[in-house]
């Protein structure tokens, strides 16, 4: 059974995971979700204007009335700033199953960011929320993603065509991954790599 708790403040090394607030909006629109290179790699359109980006602040704030709402915002603990969100979703009673997606800003990408924001969310899962299995899925054109699954212990357990179109009307096939507990509890040497504050 899954052990729901909202959005809790995450601490990694170099990170911190923490609700989105309304004042990140222009952050948001600046970092990642105006940017065509991330849209790229998302099925919606990169955003024209800051309008698109204060409605969909909004709703992800909303959202966190709801213990079942996972979603982070990623912060640079070093400088304050904005970089990503990453988020668990999808959640099924019936397996205690999972899946999680993140999106990272372009001038942040290859250094080792995602992965951070990744192993982190994966271990609170695993750990504090007691999710059986938490899945993925990358555009097969973006294997930089898959790269950053593998290196959390997620496992490619194929590729399915055209699972998605995205805002340019084109179908991508994607490759999928999954990480069961049991295997991310075997695997696991240290303790906790994190620091949790639950709200």
């Amino acid at each position: 059974m899954i052990n729901y708790s909202g959005t809790p403040k995450i601490e990694t090394e170099r990170l911190i995971l923490r609700r989105m607030r309304l004042v990140d909006t222009q952050s948001v629109f600046d970092n990642w979700l105006s940017d065509e290179r991330v849209a790229e790699n998302r099925v919606n359109a990169a955003h024209k204007n800051i309008f698109q980006t204060t409605e969909r602040v909004v709703n992800i704030v909303r959202g966190y009335d709801a213990k079942e709402f996972c979603y982070w915002a990623i912060e640079l603990k070093a400088s304050g700033e904005l970089i990503g969100e990453i988020d668990l979703y999808d959640f099924d009673s019936l397996t205690d199953n999972c899946e999680v997606s993140y999106s990272i800003g372009y001038s942040w990408w290859n250094r080792g960011y995602g992965t951070e924001a990744l192993r982190a969310v994966v271990e609170f899962g695993f750990t504090y929320m007691n999710i059986h299995k938490i899945s993925a899925a990358h555009n097969t054109d973006n294997p930089a993603s898959g790269k950053i699954m593998r290196k959390v212990g997620m496992v490619q357990e194929g590729i399915i065509r055209h699972m998605l179109r995205n805002y340019k009307n084109q179908y991508k096939d994607c490759a999928v991954y999954g990480i069961l507990q049991e295997d991310y509890l075997k695997n696991q040497i240290s303790v906790s790599s994190i620091i949790l504050q639950l709200i």
